[in-house]
C-alpha cells in the first residue's frame, strides 16, 4: 500500500492527482496518525521525512517541483521494481522512449528527433542517480548517430533492435515504437560515446527528400550539404537555409557577372 502523508498542501495534490491518472491504490493520512499495517511505501514530503524513519518502510520525498519522480519511484518500489534508470530508445525521425525503473515501466515518449535529447536528459535527471543507463537501438542509423553522439554525461549502450518491433493488433497502431523501445531498454548493449557511419546513396536521398518535403519552393537540397545532416552537424531545416542562401548568392554573382559583361 502506498500511503501519503503530508501537511505540504503542493505536494499532496500533486501526488494524489499523479497517483489517481496512474490508476494506482493508495490512501491517505494526517502526518502524525498511525499508518495502515499493509503499508509499504510512504510519500511525504520534506519537513515530515524524518518523522517516518523508524516505520520500518520505504520513505519517499516529494519535490513540488518534481512530483512525477516521486510517484515513479514509489510505484516501482510498490511493485518490487525498484532499481536504476534504464532508458530505451527507437531511434527514427520521431524515436519511441521507454523510462524504466529496475524492470517497471514509469514513462513513455514519442517525439520529434529534434526533442529527444531533451527529454533523455530530462528522465535521466529525475530518475535513480545511481549507474543510469540509455539503451539506443541500432537501426535508423543516421538518427541513431545523433543520438549517440548528442547525450552527454550518461552511459550509452548500442543494441541489436532485430526483432524488438511486437506484432501490434487492432487498436495498437502507432504504438509500435514506444514497445519497441521497452524491449531495447531489457537489452544489454555494447558502451558507446559515438558513432560514426557512413551514409550510404539510399540514407542520403531519404535525406534530400525529406528537404524537399520542408521545402516551400519544393526544391531538394544537394548531397553535400545532405552528408552534413547525416554527419548531425545540420539539421534539415539548417541545411535548406544553407542552400537558399547559396542559390541567392550564385544569382546575385551571376546578374554581376553579366552587368559587367553588358558594360
Amino acid at each position: 500500500m502506498i500511503v501519503v502523508a503530508t501537511a505540504d498542501f503542493e505536494v499532496y495534490h500533486g501526488v494524489v492527482n499523479e497517483l489517481r491518472d496512474r490508476g494506482a491504490t493508495f490512501t491517505t493520512v494526517e502526518p502524525d496518525d498511525d499508518l495502515p499495517e499493509s503499508t509499504t511505501v510512504i510519500v511525504t514530503g520534506a519537513e515530515h521525512a524524518e518523522s517516518f524513519a523508524d516505520e520500518g518502510v520505504s520513505v519517499i520525498v516529494a519535490d513540488p517541483d518534481a512530483i512525477r519522480a516521486a510517484v515513479d519511484e514509489a510505484l516501482a518500489t510498490v511493485r518490487g521494481g525498484g532499481g536504476r534508470t534504464i532508458i530505451g530508445v527507437d531511434p527514427g525521425r520521431n524515436p519511441g522512449i521507454a523510462v524504466l525503473a529496475g524492470e517497471t515501466v514509469v514513462a513513455a515518449f514519442q517525439v520529434p528527433i529534434g526533442d529527444a535529447v531533451e527529454v533523455i536528459h530530462r528522465e535521466v535527471r529525475e530518475g535513480n542517480p545511481v549507474d543510469p543507463v540509455v539503451r539506443v537501438g541500432d537501426g535508423s542509423r543516421i538518427e541513431g548517430a545523433k543520438l549517440v553522439s548528442d547525450l552527454e554525461d550518461v552511459r550509452v549502450e548500442l543494441v541489436d533492435e532485430t526483432g524488438t518491433t511486437p506484432y501490434l493488433g487492432t487498436g495498437a497502431r502507432g504504438m509500435g515504437d514506444v514497445l519497441a523501445a521497452v524491449n531495447i531498454a531489457r537489452l544489454e548493449g555494447e558502451p558507446v560515446e559515438t558513432r560514426e557511419i557512413e551514409p550510404t546513396a539510399g540514407e542520403l536521398q531519404v535525406i534530400k527528400d525529406r528537404s524537399r518535403e520542408y521545402s516551400e519552393t519544393n526544391r531538394a537540397i544537394d548531397e553535400a550539404l545532405a552528408r552534413r545532416v547525416a554527419s548531425g552537424e545540420l539539421t534539415v531545416p539548417e541545411a535548406l537555409e544553407l542552400h537558399h542562401n547559396g542559390n541567392e548568392e550564385n544569382r546575385n554573382n551571376d546578374a554581376e557577372k553579366q552587368n559587367e559583361d553588358a558594360e
